[in-house]
């Protein structure tokens, strides 16, 4: 019996153990550059990352986006410096790159990451303002 009640209490423990809420993002959200415009316009203090390449970013980028190539050997290392518990906001050119940034700061522990649905491209497109 004292077997049983064994087996009975250690199923139960890994059961609510794998069932607990991870701490970090399930899943990144896109948003429209609407949305970014305006967590932007709302927000004096806002992670904003262009994960394009310096160049890219150089010729035109949103305000008070900084610079974190996605493709850069060192991405990794400067995205940790950013706050994992603070909301992350990414966009690229046309949103291939940023959602490859979002894939690989969810797996670091970011726990709030949004992708810029199309990119600068679609802000753009969109005449929104808070360029560089």
């Amino acid at each position: 019996m004292k077997k049983l009640f064994f087996v009975f209490g250690l199923t139960t423990l890994l059961f609510f153990t794998a069932c607990k809420e991870n701490s970090t993002a399930q899943e990144v959200t896109v948003i429209s550059p609407e949305e970014v415009y305006n967590a932007v316009r709302d927000s004096g203090n806002l992670q904003l990352i262009d994960v394009r390449t310096k160049e890219e970013y150089g010729e035109d980028h949103l305000e008070t986006a900084q610079n974190i190539c996605v493709t850069d050997d060192d991405f990794r290392e400067k995205v940790a410096k950013l706050n994992k518990d603070e909301p992350v906001y990414l966009y690229c050119r046309s949103g291939k790159r940023s959602a490859k940034a979002a894939q690989i700061m969810k797996e670091m522990g970011f726990k709030e990451i949004y992708d810029m649905e199309g990119g600068f491209l679609n802000w753009d497109s969109q005449g929104l303002q808070d360029k560089n």
